[in-house]
């Protein structure tokens, strides 16, 4: 396969693994203040906002070293493939 190839897969699966988590974690707090509000009748747009942020803080504090090592890897991966075809060429 090509070297190209390879590395666009690899980059969309790095883009999954860091997006991913931080998104479902958005997507059900955001259903469950929705769910709260439909309930309560309570409309306030602030209340929708302010726990997605507080969500998406603790979730980079949490998540924060999974996702730079990840990137770390594949940086890492890929500048070893830019050598290896500099290599071969």
């Amino acid at each position: 396969m090509n070297e190209v190839a390879l590395a666009s897969r690899e980059a969309l699966w790095v883009t999954l693994q860091i997006g991913g988590p931080i998104l479902i974690l958005l997507l059900v707090v955001g259903l469950v203040v929705a769910v709260v509000q439909a309930l309560t009748q309570v409309n306030e747009a602030t209340l929708g906002f302010l726990p997605k942020v507080a969500v998406l803080a603790a979730a980079l504090l949490l998540l924060g070293p999974f996702m730079s090592g990840v990137l770390r890897g594949y940086a890492s991966s890929l500048f070893q493939a830019v050598v290896e075809v500099g290599l071969k060429g």
